[in-house]
């Protein structure tokens, strides 16, 4: 078997491995209560992540309550998952608004919406302290889904991603055939691009197999773990397609309601408190992984050019109009969005000193 097919398989064959590990805490707590809680992950940091988020719960529950994590299409396929949770055929999921956001277009503002000047931190920011959270079960009382979700994890700005050859200026996207998901198909559509939405684990064949001109998914640990250093030697940091996203961790709001107060607030804050460690865990991974991949694979490694990034703020303009014209709630969402960004960016730009200068004191 190649390289390539071992690869391929990835997701699906850590799923295999992932659920006999995944599902050891339920034995624990068998005297208590437990949920099942599908991830949209198959393996990788982003599985172990929401290991870590379930780890939380059940060791702060103490066995009253358990989640036994389940690996990607272990009940159900990842764009089924939402309705599942809703059903009740699953308790819980963890995986992102831009999976789901064919139901509603409102959904990627809550991780993968435009870029008012605020990275995931400050969006977050926005759901605990700005009315972002509001807004959301506003959302999902509109689509009257039964379930009730918390945010985190603020993932750093994703990359462009991988390309046949260098990208030096915004005209060579032009008519690409890339990969991405949510409501960024929508901007990058405005710039001219053909745009495919595929799962994680189809991105690396279907860009060899030429399927796609160009991919991204969303940091160097993932890509590295699917192989894309295989399929291309050009990668491409920083983007404003989608600079800000975190996970959503959804429960079903018949079970969540169910349980005591004091197991709903452990949901709760153990996803607050998984905030900080994805942060300090996943920089420092996609920071080694990224050395890897330039230093040991041959990767060439570009800061994505200014002209690129306007032309993406230019075309989110046109994109968020155009919802915002049609979808009064979309509107709306936008707009506290940016009576936040404006605000506390505002003091930030003011207050923060350039890191970036220190940085080049300091390393070159």
């Amino acid at each position: 078997m190649t390289t390539t097919l071992n690869r391929r398989k990835f997701l699906r064959g850590t799923a295999i491995a992932g659920a006999a590990t995944l599902a050891t805490p339920a034995i624990a707590a068998s005297h208590g209560t437990t949920l099942k809680m599908q991830a949209a992950w198959g393996g990788g940091i982003f599985l172990e992540n929401a290991q870590s988020y379930v780890n939380r719960v059940n060791e702060m529950s103490g066995g009253a309550l358990t989640i036994d994590l389940l690996p990607v299409d272990s009940v159900v396929k990842t764009s089924q998952m939402q309705d599942a949770v809703h059903r009740g055929v699953l308790d819980a999921a963890h995986y992102v608004p831009a999976y789901w956001y064919s139901k509603s277009k409102a959904a990627s503002l809550f991780g993968t919406g435009p870029c008012f000047g605020w990275s995931s931190q400050e969006v977050l920011g926005w759901v605990h302290y700005g009315g972002g959270q509001e807004l959301f079960d506003e959302l999902m009382a509109e689509l009257r889904l039964n379930v009730v979700s918390f945010f985190n994890s603020p993932m750093p700005a994703q990359p462009l991603g991988w390309f046949k050859e260098q990208i030096t200026d915004a005209s060579q996207m032009k008519g690409l055939k890339y990969r991405t998901v949510g409501l960024a198909a929508d901007v990058l559509l405005e710039m001219g691009m053909s745009v495919v939405q595929l799962p994680g684990g189809e991105i690396q064949p279907a860009m060899k197999s030429g399927l796609i001109d160009a991919a991204e998914f969303n940091n160097p640990t993932s890509d590295r773990d699917f192989g894309m250093q295989d399929v291309s030697k050009h990668y491409h940091l920083a983007s404003f397609h989608q600079s800000q996203e975190f996970f959503e961790v959804t429960f079903n709001k018949d079970t969540f309601n169910g349980l005591a107060p004091e197991l709903q607030a452990i949901l709760k804050y153990a996803s607050e408190a998984e905030n900080s460690n994805f942060y300090w865990n996943n920089t420092k991974r996609y920071a080694d992984d990224l050395n890897k991949l330039r230093d040991e694979q041959g990767v060439n490694v570009y800061r994505t050019p200014d002209s690129v990034m306007a032309a993406q703020l230019d075309a989110w303009d046109v994109v968020v109009d155009r919802i915002s014209g049609e979808d009064p709630f979309f509107a709306k969402v936008v707009e506290s969005q940016k009576a936040y960004a404006k605000n506390v960016m505002g003091y930030l730009n003011l207050n923060q000193p350039d890191y970036k200068l220190a940085y080049g004191h300091y390393f070159g």
